[in-house]
This record gives C-alpha cells, structure tokens and sequence, in this order.
C-alpha cells in the first residue's frame, strides 16, 4: 500500500469515528497530475453554495455536498496549477477523490539589465505602532494591502514584505505569503506575481515579521502590487476547520493602520472572491492592514 493510500484510509477512518460521516459530504486528496505528491493548502470551494476549505498539509478535504440547488460545481484551485471544476449534486457523497491538478505553464521574463544605481524603496505602512483592532482570517481567507508607488519611481524587484503580527491568538501558527498584480475587477487582487507555495511562520507576536522574496525574482508591477496573508490550516486543527460555519478563528492576528485617506485593502473568502474593505474612524482615515514591503528602486546616472 502506497503512503498517500494509506494517507486516506486512515483520513477515511477519522472521518467514521468522528461521526462526520453521517452527512453527505465530498472527500479525497488532490495531487500533482505528473510526480502524484499531495498539494497542501489548496482551495476547494462550491461555486454556488459559496462555501469551501482548504487541503491539509497532506493534500486531504472534506467539504459537505451541496445542500441547496440541485446541482453545484467544486472548484479546485491550487498556487501555481491549473483549475479543476468537477460537477456534484445536492445531498450526494462522493469519497476516495482523488483530483489531479496539472502544473499551470509559466511564462518567464527576460532577463533586464538596469542602467543605474539600485538603492532600496520602502512602501506601504510607515507605523511602527498599530490602531485599534484585529484582522483575524478563515482558512483560505486572505487580506491584501495595496503597497502603492506614490511617487512612481522606477521599480525593480521585491525584496521583502512584512506583515505586523497581533500579539494575541497564535502567532507562530503558519501563513502563505502572496503576491499579487491589481489587474482585477475594479483593481483588485487577480494575477499571482509570487507562483511558489511560500509558507511562513513569525517567531512571536506584537511585532513586525519580514519575509525574505529575494530568491523568487518578482519584477514589481510601476504602480505597485498587492502584498497578502493567506491563512493556513495546520494537520491537528484539520477536522475542525473545514466547516466555515463552525469555524473558530485561531492563528495569527494582523492589526491594523490608520494611515492612508483611501481604502487599499481587500479581504477573499473562498466562494466569494475578493471585496474591498471600506472601513473608517472618526477623522476619516481609512482602515487597512499593516503590511509594507522593499523594493529595488532604479536611480538613473
């Protein structure tokens, strides 16, 4: 028997003695099409019935079958592969899934030689000491901060991103980093600049954690890019999460700043995309996540 077998009959097993199984429910793993190896953190939601989860770190889900229109359809959607929709029908378990995603074909840039000095851009927030308040995620959910370049320099590379961790809840518990180009809707976060699977952990809370993207030679878009936490699912909280319903917030906390006049962040929730978040206080300074980010900045002879 091959480990990702065994992987799901135990997961099957769980799932028996948990009593979940009583409900009609859509379960199995999803893995690479080609190497078959377990993708973690990957997006299953229903497209109508608005509601999903994320795999484990073993590739494994449980999602319940729809319960409202006769049919739906499951959306897989894991960083760096191609989508997957398969259709399902209200009340009608299906187990032992086991979808296989193919690797999405990335185009690579060129290489630019800048003529210049390079020194180091700072954007996004300049506080060192939060507002009030807590951006707490579910799993899947994500919050992106428009790090924008106000005074277009010139921009080379990203080279950090930082997030201000909460000092309350689990702030060593994982998160996904992403990257992404406001090419979306009403400019909001779609086309994924960072396309490898980069968790992370903060060693402690109530503090600023930098995030080294020097190795993954993203190119910043000239007017900025969206910087986002993604919230993750470690294995032993697997069980409970899946359930958006049921869902207790654990994990990191972000906070907030009252920095900017406008509105650059934007929350996702799987099923439901991306809303930008409008949020102010009394002087009328908007509310947005506390995340900054390092970039090359080309300075001409």
């Amino acid at each position: 028997m091959t480990t990702r077998v065994l992987l799901i009959a135990l997961f099957l097993a769980a799932l028996g003695r948990s009593g979940l199984a009583q409900v009609a429910q859509l379960k199995g793993v999803v893995v690479d099409k080609d190497t078959k190896e377990p993708l973690p953190f990957t997006s299953i939601g229903l497209k109508d019935e608005q509601i999903g989860a994320l795999t484990n770190e073993h590739g494994l889900f449980i999602v319940p079958a729809p319960t409202k229109a006769d049919h739906d359809t499951l959306l897989i959607t894991a960083l760096g592969y191609n989508r997957r929709a398969i259709a399902v029908k209200r009340g009608v378990s299906l187990e032992n899934l086991v979808i296989e995603l193919p690797r999405r074909a990335i185009a690579l840039q060129g290489v630019t030689v800048q003529s210049g000095k390079i020194k180091n851009l700072g954007l996004g927030s300049r506080e060192n000491t939060p507002g009030e308040g807590m951006i707490q995620g579910l799993p899947g959910s994500q919050y992106a901060f428009f790090v924008k370049n106000d005074k277009q320099k010139k921009l080379g590379n990203v080279r950090t991103v930082s997030f201000y961790i909460g000092e309350h809840g689990f702030p060593r518990e994982p998160f996904r980093v992403r990257i992404y180009k406001a090419d979306g809707n009403y400019n909001a976060p779609n086309t994924d600049l960072l396309t490898e699977n980069v968790i992370v952990s903060a060693p402690a809370g109530g503090q600023w954690y930098t995030v080294d993207l020097t190795p993954y030679n993203i190119v910043a878009p000239e007017e900025g890019f969206f910087v986002a936490m993604e919230w993750v699912v470690s294995g032993d909280k697997f069980f409970a999460t899946n359930f958006m319903d049921n869902y207790t917030p654990y994990g990191q906390i972000m906070r907030p700043t009252y920095e900017f006049k406008e509105s650059r962040t934007w929350n996702y929730t799987i099923g439901r995309g991306w809303n930008l978040i409008t949020a102010a206080n009394q002087n009328g300074l908007r509310y947005n996540a506390m995340i900054r980010a390092e970039v090359d900045m080309i300075k001409g002879k």
